[in-house]
């Protein structure tokens, strides 16, 4: 076998191949040999038909095809490997010939990720501005568990107040028609966290228990439907019932509701501060990832062809579309209502930096010699069984379904390992 390498323009390289016939006609008598196996001849018994007989009821093309697909891998992986070629994609062959001789000439074409030159990338200096745990944020998580474990109470013989819930039936109207999706009934509604449009819970205070009565409000301007945006709407309102929140003490009772584990108020306390401080601490390293990043993109200049981004593009198209449809929208209608080209040069933008970030990645943990062990893969194992709530054995199942998962949380790892190496070494000036 002989290849000749020709570079490309947008990082591509060319293979010419050519394969001795003494190979292929060697091949080509194993092709034979295994489509007899598989095809079922007329007037022979499965894989006895000659030669002549199978060329002539398959056709030579399929055969010779059958030579390309056995050769093909082994003849990549040479060429991959004696040139160190780091692949975008799989190599796309754009012809081949069988020779009178029987030499087989290929012409292939390989994709190779773009070259990254690395500036110095340890202890880079960045500014952020500085996560602080409030000094109240104690006083705050107690008062929010106070509301989470409070009871409700029937309220008899008193108006409502903006703490209470209220049970209600509504019916709203805009211009005189009813407001598609904008009627219920005994619906449970708190009017201290009420994620109605504004005005609509505050008017539901100083109302008694079976009164029946109108409220007026304005959709806001950004209103998602179009049909109601600015618009003035009027709603009946039926308040059935109203409950007050009764909230527990702050003691050792609580703090034993809130988990078996705490026998003491005390003990909650300080497992809320070790929480605070460490959220803070994680995402002032979050913050510090990403002007690190910031910085390594404007020192680092990464020529990536269009063809890569193009795949990316796609590729988020289809994570977008996705979460869209989850949330019950239209993914078209979206895109008419956003605008084509607004959404593409989004995606575009976020195309090139992802791949700009995942080629830097790459380029050091190839530098530090950064690698995956088993124990990163259990762990990530044991992280998606948790998240998922089912167990470490199904999820290396679903590993063995899908490989591409494994490349996944691969890449993951490497991702985290390199981002620690970055921000453990980074000098962090916070903005005052």
């Amino acid at each position: 076998m002989t290849v000749t390498i020709e570079k490309l323009e947008n990082n591509e390289v060319k293979l010419n191949i050519e394969i001795a016939p003494e190979v292929t006609s060697w091949e080509y008598d194993k092709a034979c040999k295994r489509l007899a196996q598989r095809v079922n001849v007329p007037g022979f018994r499965q894989g006895k038909a000659p030669k002549l007989i199978l060329e002539k009821y398959v056709g030579i093309a399929a055969l010779q095809r059958e030579v390309l697909d056995s050769l093909l891998p082994t003849i990549f992986e040479e060429a991959i490997t004696e040139n160190n070629f780091d692949l975008v994609t799989t190599p796309n062959v754009e012809s081949y010939e069988f020779t009178e001789d029987k030499t087989l000439k290929i012409v292939a074409k390989l994709e190779l990720k773009p070259e990254v030159t690395l500036c110095e990338y340890k202890g880079l200096e960045v500014e952020i501005e500085e996560c602080k745990v409030a000094e109240d944020a104690v006083d705050k998580e107690l008062a929010a568990l106070q509301d989470r474990f409070a009871t409700l109470n029937d309220v008899e013989g008193r108006k409502t107040t903006d703490t209470d819930l209220v049970n209600i039936d509504f019916d709203g109207y805009v211009d005189g028609e009813e407001i598609k999706g904008g009627s219920a009934k005994g619906y449970m509604l708190d009017l201290a966290h009420s994620n109605f449009i504004d005005g609509f819970a505050q008017q539901l205070v100083g109302h008694e228990q079976g009164e029946e009565f109108k409220i007026n409000v304005k959709f806001p301007e950004n209103y998602h439907d179009d049909k109601l945006k600015g618009k003035d709407a009027e709603f009946n309102i039926k308040l059935n019932g109203i409950k007050e929140k009764v909230l527990p003490e702050l003691n050792d009772d609580l703090a034993k509701k809130v988990n078996a584990k705490f026998t003491t108020l005390d003990e909650l306390k300080e497992d809320i501060k070790k929480y605070s401080e460490n959220s803070a601490n994680v995402e002032n390293e979050r913050r510090t990832a990403e002007k690190v990043y910031d910085a390594l993109f404007e020192k680092i200049d990464v020529k990536i062809q269009d063809t890569m981004i193009n795949r990316e593009i796609q590729a988020l198209m289809g994570e977008f579309k996705q979460r869209i449809n989850m949330q019950g929208g239209n993914f078209d209608e979206m895109l008419e209502k956003e605008g084509h080209q607004k959404v593409y040069d989004q995606m575009k933008e976020e195309a090139v930096k992802r791949i700009k970030t995942s080629l830097i990645i790459g380029k050091i943990a190839q530098e530090e010699k950064i690698n995956v062990t088993g124990e990163d893969i259990q762990g990530k194992i044991g992280y998606l069984a948790n998240i998922y709530r089912t167990t470490s054995e199904e999820v290396i199942e679903e590993i063995k379904k899908n490989p591409a998962l494994l490349n996944s949380l691969n890449q993951q790892v490497i991702s985290e390992k390199v981002t620690k190496l970055l921000v453990d070494s980074a000098k962090v000036n916070y903005k005052k």
